[in-house]
């Protein structure tokens, strides 16, 4: 993606309870299929038959599947930080299974910011991010501890 640096976000520029709303990514089967084929090799993932006799159901997406869509809506939306979005850490749960045809969105707010004490070029930036589907449920909640850097004086 082409983006203006104007556009990239530094430790500054962030407050508690700012909000920043994704895109919407649609599931299709074969995105399910073949990465659940590759990362999540299991029954439920894979197989609509085996989907139908499990707990989903039905075919489900990996839950991994659903954490790294979110994270691609993450870095291609309005909260890009200068750097990068450099993880330290998360609490991740996943709430409702993602089905095929389901049309992702998450919603992220800032909570808390914590400049480092020994490195003043940078800080910690806590990020609560939440998954809808198109019926607005939440799908997944993804508690994130970020590095977030400075502008360079």
């Amino acid at each position: 993606m082409n983006h203006k640096n104007n556009d990239l976000l530094y430790l500054e520029d962030l407050h508690v309870g700012q909000r920043f709303t994704s895109s919407v990514y649609e599931l299709s089967e074969e995105q399910i299929k073949a990465f659940a084929a590759e990362f999540d090799p299991q029954p439920f993932h894979l197989d609509d038959a085996a989907a139908q006799n499990s707990v989903f159901r039905g075919l489900a997406a990996s839950g991994w599947h659903t954490a790294a869509i979110t994270m691609r809506l993450l870095v291609t939306g309005k909260m890009r930080f200068a750097a990068g979005t450099i993880g330290l850490g998360v609490e991740l749960e996943w709430l409702l299974p993602v089905r095929l045809g389901d049309r992702l969105h998450v919603e992220s707010e800032i909570t808390d910011i914590l400049p480092s004490r020994t490195k003043a070029d940078r800080g910690v930036v806590t990020v609560r991010s939440v998954t809808f589907n198109q019926d607005e449920d939440e799908v997944q909640r993804l508690i994130s501890k970020v590095l977030v850097f400075r502008r360079s004086r």
